[in-house]
């Protein structure tokens, strides 16, 4: 009977008012103010000035690219004092295929390029805004920025300022650096398919880019067998197929800590992946010719890079990844026979052949109207040649001067005789 009403009175409590729910003591308890980050007493940025950074050229032949810009320090407060400024320009290469998942040592491998140090000593700056300038010459041998399956290669720019109050002001840009060959002379190239008589000759341009289209010429000869007496057997093309495959490969190495999952030390694991990057089905377009010599099949056709499958361009790097691609071209013809030269009444003899062949494609940036540093600045003083031109020979005057008398006189009778 207690106990019944003990639990009314509890009830009552509620039903009045006089218990609060946790949900009114959320409504009712004071709001915490959000955790607001100091504010800083300068900004740091990076303004670029060079064009963009391209590589012209194999890395053999590349001259490099120049990189050059100022970074802003824009001082907000009335004036602060920097003990140390510097920058530095890193290489990171990344693997997807890290020896350790978590470890960032074995996944990103930073190399520090070049370094600047805009101050030596303690500096003063008042406020408004500062600029410190810099420039470097990056090397041509060095590999263009990458974003593959396997790995990727960037290049950050990291400035970082330390203040007298211990305040740490840093910023960071990306660089994109681009490769660019120029094209040559089409690529000419010839499969044998033993023990037929077809042979297979394909153009193909020196250089093909990520965007656009690049035409391909393809001839089949040896096309008819007349071994036979009073018979022809011929192949006939039946469909065609193209696709561009993206090969790529990458060592991952490990960090100290984690050398002894593969061996010890400057070891690392082998990673490859391929990837279809363009393909088609051809099932017409072709031209078939059985008069001529032999005979022949010809087709042109323009192939082209998938925008949406992001393609990269060719990259070996001496850091391990390394990315190439390949045409890979595949014929399915049909031997039929015929007992006149007219070929009108064919009949298949169900013999068939898939031909299958392989080429190697360069993918590259364009070039456009782009040269390289070093063609566009102006000659050297050593190149420029001397000015004005030494005389062969001549001879000193060693007789009298004459008079100012003389030279008047003389100077009257040269005009005299010119108006005349």
């Amino acid at each position: 009977m207690d106990m019944f009403s003990s639990k009314e009175k509890r009830k009552s409590l509620t039903l009045h008012g006089r218990a609060s729910s946790p949900s009114s003591k959320a409504k009712n308890s004071p709001k915490k103010s959000p955790n607001l980050a100091a504010a800083k007493p300068a900004k740091l940025a990076v303004e670029m000035e060079s064009p963009p950074l391209v590589f012209h050229g194999t890395p053999t032949q590349s001259s490099g690219a120049l990189l050059s810009g100022q970074i802003l320090l824009a001082v907000t407060d009335q004036d602060i004092t920097l003990e140390t400024f510097t920058m530095v320009l890193q290489a990171k290469v990344t693997t997807r295929k890290p020896v350790s998942k978590d470890c960032p040592d074995c996944t990103t491998k930073s190399t520090a390029l070049f370094t600047w140090k805009f101050l030596t000593e303690p500096n003063r700056f008042a406020h408004g805004t500062h600029t410190f300038p810099f420039s470097y010459l990056l090397p041509g041998h060095l590999p263009a920025t990458s974003h593959g399956e396997l790995g990727l290669i960037d290049y950050v720019l990291h400035a970082k300022a330390i203040t007298s109050l211990a305040d740490t002001l840093t910023v960071e840009r990306l660089l994109i650096v681009q490769r660019a060959l120029m094209p040559g002379m089409d690529k000419t190239s010839v499969r044998i398919f033993p023990p037929t008589n077809l042979t297979a000759t394909v153009g193909l341009p020196s250089v093909i880019h990520p965007i656009g289209s690049f035409p391909v010429q393809l001839r089949v000869t040896g096309i008819i067998d007349t071994s036979i007496k009073d018979v022809q057997r011929r192949w006939r093309v039946r469909k065609m197929n193209w696709r561009i495959d993206e090969h790529s490969k990458i060592i991952s190495a490990a960090c100290p800590k984690h050398a002894r999952k593969i061996g010890g030390e400057g070891k690392g694991v082998l990673h490859e992946d391929t990837r279809t990057i363009g393909g088609d089905d051809l099932k017409s377009g072709w031209k078939t010719d059985f008069d001529s010599p032999g005979g022949q099949i010809e087709l042109e056709f323009s192939a082209a890079l998938k925008a949406n499958s992001h393609p990269v361009c060719d990259v070996d790097s001496p850091t391990g990844l390394t990315l190439t691609h390949n045409l890979v071209l595949e014929i399915i013809v049909a031997e039929e026979q015929t007992a006149t030269k007219s070929g009108k009444y064919a009949t298949p003899t169900g013999a068939a052949r898939v031909l299958r062949m392989q080429f190697k494609l360069v993918v590259t940036e364009r070039a456009g109207l782009g040269v390289s540093w070093d063609e566009e600045m102006p000659p050297m003083y050593e190149d420029v040649p001397n000015s004005p031109p030494g005389y062969t020979k001549m001879d000193d005057y060693d007789g009298d001067l004459p008079q100012d008398e003389e030279l008047e006189r003389m100077g009257r009778e040269h005009g005299t005789s010119s108006t005349r």
